[in-house]
């Protein structure tokens, strides 16, 4: 399905990465040519759990002649780089309870084709909020690290997949087709410790299925060495100049990446590229 609808969550502090990432998000909509929409959220103690923001007593609190806050600056600079972009895009903002940022925001991404989120290193807020995304949402993320926000390409020429033969692997190549199409190198990648027929086989099936979709990808894996396959694709990625990732999220339960650890808390801790992710 094509990518015509992207929505950008915006919560926390306008720290310059987060206003480049923004910036940078907006650019990634205009290359796809679809409409953004931005939701900033802020918790508030005094408001009572519910299941969509106070949207107009935000609007009104904002007009009221108080300093700039965090929330205002931060839809300020989206609506300045949508502007710049001459993007089709929509915003809204309100304030609920601290736990119920995440719910709310998730519920806002299933009238989406994409979700673009701000990344923080190691945020545990921002973790929560992909999370939260990845089991609630339905719909696809792209990650942007902003530790490395001025690096960042918004046409993903050298794109790599970590396939590890699941579901969610899968559905990840599909939700990013589009993006696929576009590149000019596909790298398929999977990390094992043995290279084995049943590997190599499911590897170069994923490449016929790419090419009758008028993909050309390359099959390879990659020796873990001993270390985590998290950090092996993100070395890899590093290596190989890649411009994003695309990849299943949580092949095993939530609780047991949690407890293990696992590659998708590796990625999601401080993503090497942008990071496409799909559940």
């Amino acid at each position: 399905m094509p990518i015509k609808d992207v929505f950008l969550p915006l919560v926390g502090q306008p720290r310059e990465p987060t206003l480049a990432a923004i910036e940078k998000c907006v650019a990634v909509a205009a290359d796809l040519g679809a409409r953004i929409t931005a939701l900033a959220l802020e918790d508030d103690v005094f408001v009572r759990p519910k299941a969509v923001p106070d949207v107009a007593g935000a609007a009104a609190e904002s007009g009221s002649g108080r300093d700039i806050g965090d929330m205002q600056q931060l839809l300020n600079a989206f609506n300045n780089a949508a502007s710049r972009a001459g993007i089709r895009a929509q915003s809204q903002s309100g304030k609920v309870p601290a736990e119920e940022i995440a719910p709310t925001l998730a519920e806002y991404a299933r009238f989406s084709d994409l979700s673009l989120v701000p990344v923080k290193p190691h945020d545990s807020r921002t973790e929560t909020i992909i999370e939260t995304f990845l089991f609630e949402s339905g719909r696809p993320l792209l990650l942007c690290p902003e530790h490395l926000v001025t690096e960042l390409r918004v046409d993903f020429e050298n794109v790599m997949i970590a396939w590890d033969h699941s579901a969610r692997a899968a559905r990840a190549v599909g939700d990013a087709l589009q993006f696929l199409q576009a590149a000019a190198s596909v790298r398929i990648i999977t990390v094992a410790d043995e290279k084995t027929e049943t590997i190599t086989q499911s590897g170069m099936d994923l490449v016929d299925h790419l090419q009758e979709h008028g993909v050309y990808a390359s099959f390879e894996t990659v020796n873990a060495g001993g270390s985590s396959i998290g950090k092996v694709l993100g070395s890899w990625a590093d290596s190989h100049e890649i411009d994003a990732i695309v990849m299943g999220a949580y092949h095993h339960s939530r609780l047991n990446e949690i407890v293990w650890g696992g590659v998708t808390k590796t990625v999601i801790g401080q993503p090497p590229c942008w990071v496409m992710m799909s559940h």
